[in-house]
């Protein structure tokens, strides 16, 4: 009886480990043939991929997961989706672990236009967009079921920068949450700022912080920004300047400790930088470039200081690298190429950090947001 107890246990292991292949989520343009959000299984031994359900929604072009891996909320990156109200979209989407299927639950207006960006606090109270075209930031309750109420809080940004096609006005690229989620970082295109913002948790009341906000370089153009898993160190990618800066982080506070270019000395081409990660070891950090160098940027950090210096560069094989991400394992990195409708997968060096392509594809129109449900 013991025996047949133990082999039964080890056969609802097994099937139970089975089962564990995380979902990748891919958010898309639909301007092409997409469709809207396409979700895949992924191998993370072999990189191997299935796709598994396709939600409709227009140009959902960037996601945010919550905690419990319930809830999937996307942006319509669109300047008028309700007909009424101008302006962009945020919608719920309950995800089903099981079968991978998103079911659209509802929408809110996203107080501004053309919403690129997208997060949830880790308790799934509250979920923050930010509005590019507009240059403003909402902030929006979630009730028990994960459906999003409308905005309690909408912040508009103001000023300009010195690349007058480029930053004629605010554009905000990102809203990221500090790691305790006491504070929300906006990085600002248009105005060559990163915000910052004390959140109420309780309320879900964004003020500004003690230090507001820190400046960029004129013309640098902040887009992305990203904590180490040490959580002592911060990064943010520059998108017109194609430099990644590095902060000390203490409590809602940031020091610039170093500005390192990722661009390649004997480029001479355009640049537009995009996505940057930090490896889930935190030794290694990757960004992009989408300019004409359709790259990805190799860093190796020091553990001590939290500095960057430039270990590699590759190129993604494709063109547009608005988006990449590292998978769970951290053994393979994926590059969304917008313009070539695929995402490019590189198996990553543990101890080098330098990519090597394993020759698999998914093809997938416009692919331009890459997020991982495990």
């Amino acid at each position: 009886m013991r025996i047949t107890i133990l082999l039964i246990s080890l056969i609802i292991f097994t099937v139970a480990t089975a089962q564990k292949k995380p979902y990748l989520l891919v958010g898309t343009y639909t301007s092409g043939k997409s469709e809207g959000i396409y979700v895949y299984s992924f191998d993370t031994k072999n990189a191997t991929t299935s796709l598994v359900s396709t939600a409709k929604i227009k140009n959902p072009s960037y996601l945010a997961v919550s905690t419990d891996k319930k809830t999937v909320y996307s942006v319509a990156e669109t300047a008028d989706t309700t007909g009424n109200i101008i302006g962009g979209g945020v919608t719920a989407f309950a995800f089903d672990a099981a079968d991978g299927k998103l079911t659209a639950m509802n929408t809110q207006p996203s107080g501004g236009t053309n919403p690129c960006y997208v997060s949830v606090t880790k308790s799934g109270k509250w979920v923050f967009a930010g509005n590019y075209s507009s240059g403003t930031l909402s902030v929006f309750p979630v009730t028990t079921n994960g459906n999003i109420d409308a905005a309690i809080q909408t912040i508009a940004h103001s000023g300009s920068g010195p690349n007058k096609d480029r930053q004629e006005g605010p554009h905000v690229h990102s809203t990221v949450l500090s790691p305790d989620n006491n504070y929300l970082f906006v990085p600002n295109l248009g105005i060559d700022k990163v915000m910052i913002y004390k959140l109420n948790q309780q309320t879900g009341k964004l003020t500004p912080a003690p230090v507001p906000f820190v400046k960029t370089a004129p013309g640098s153009g902040p887009r992305h920004f990203e904590f180490a898993p040490n959580k002592r160190y911060a990064y943010l990618i520059e998108e017109l300047s194609g430099n990644v800066v590095a902060y000390a982080y203490n409590n809602g506070s940031l020091k610039q400790i170093q500005s390192i270019s990722s661009i390649p000395k004997n480029f001479t081409g355009s640049i537009g930088c995009a996505d940057i990660h930090v490896s889930p070891d935190g030794i290694f950090l990757y960004s992009s470039n989408r300019g004409d160098g359709n790259s990805i940027t190799i860093f190796s950090i020091n553990q001590q200081t939290g500095k960057l210096t430039v270990a590699g560069y590759q190129s993604t094989l494709g063109k547009t690298p608005r988006n990449f991400n590292l998978d769970p394992s951290g053994n393979f990195l994926l590059a969304a190429n917008q313009q070539s409708d695929d995402i490019v997968i590189f198996k990553i060096n543990k101890k080098t950090g330098l990519l090597t392509d394993t020759g698999k594809r998914i093809k997938v129109p416009n692919p331009v947001c890459l997020k991982w449900i495990f």
